[in-house]
């Protein structure tokens, strides 16, 4: 199986999950989701009113490289 087949392979079976995973689980699939799909983080760290948006951005950051 090629990396990009269990990329999407992966991708359809997060939405299959029985219960939701807790946060900390959402945001490594979340971080690596976009590390697979976009590459490194871009743009700006969200402000610190932002909570989520900047715990989003900082798990994307952890992955560069």
């Amino acid at each position: 199986m090629t990396d990009t087949a269990r990329f999407e392979q992966a991708q359809k079976d997060v939405k299959t999950l029985d219960r939701k995973p807790g946060n900390d689980d959402l945001l490594f699939l979340y971080a690596h989701f976009k590390q697979g799909s976009a590459g490194d983080v871009s743009g700006k760290r969200p402000g610190m009113m932002d909570m989520v948006g900047r715990a989003k951005y900082d798990a994307w950051a952890k992955l560069k490289g």
